[in-house]
């Protein structure tokens, strides 16, 4: 049996998913900056609001491990996660996404990983999206300039 599990975001989910977001070495991965709390909180208010943007948190026996959404941005679908850096290397975003994959059924979807960042571009890849092209990342509020890949999936996602 499955140690990964994803439920609705709750309000209360928003504590932990700042704590996570704090992290240095998730944000030198993810090439973003951390925000603070206040700006945290009101960004994601924003994302419990929207009933167009599909969210969910992941759990690993009743642990808060991170979350995976879609939303729509500049007329694309797109897929993000973030897991919490206590755990990685156990294939948690993988069988997430590929849970969270079963349930979005929105093609295309599109996705986003800093070159750097092989172990999120092997989930992307393993959860059946390509690369379709690279750009450079301008530096801005969330993060560096960065080389990213842009990923995309066009059909139901393997099992």
């Amino acid at each position: 049996m499955s140690e990964v599990a994803l439920r609705e975001v709750l309000p209360d989910d928003l504590q932990v998913f700042y704590r996570q977001q704090l992290d240095d070495e998730a944000n030198r991965m993810a090439a973003s900056t951390p925000r603070a709390e206040e700006e945290f909180l009101i960004h994601w208010r924003g994302i419990l609001a929207d009933r167009s943007v599909v969210k969910r948190t992941i759990l690993i026996q009743d642990r808060i491990a991170g979350y995976v959404v879609s939303f729509e941005r500049s007329g694309r679908r797109e897929v993000g996660y973030w897991i919490g850096s206590r755990f990685w290397g156990r294939g948690i975003a993988s069988e997430a996404l590929r849970d969270f994959l079963a349930e979005e059924r929105n093609r295309p979807l599109f996705a986003y990983a800093a070159l750097h960042n092989k172990g999120s571009i092997r989930v992307l890849e393993k959860c059946g999206f390509v690369v379709i092209g690279r750009a450079l990342k301008p530096e801005g509020l969330r993060g560096p300039q960065v080389e990213e890949l842009n990923l995309r999936l066009d059909s139901a996602t393997r099992t």
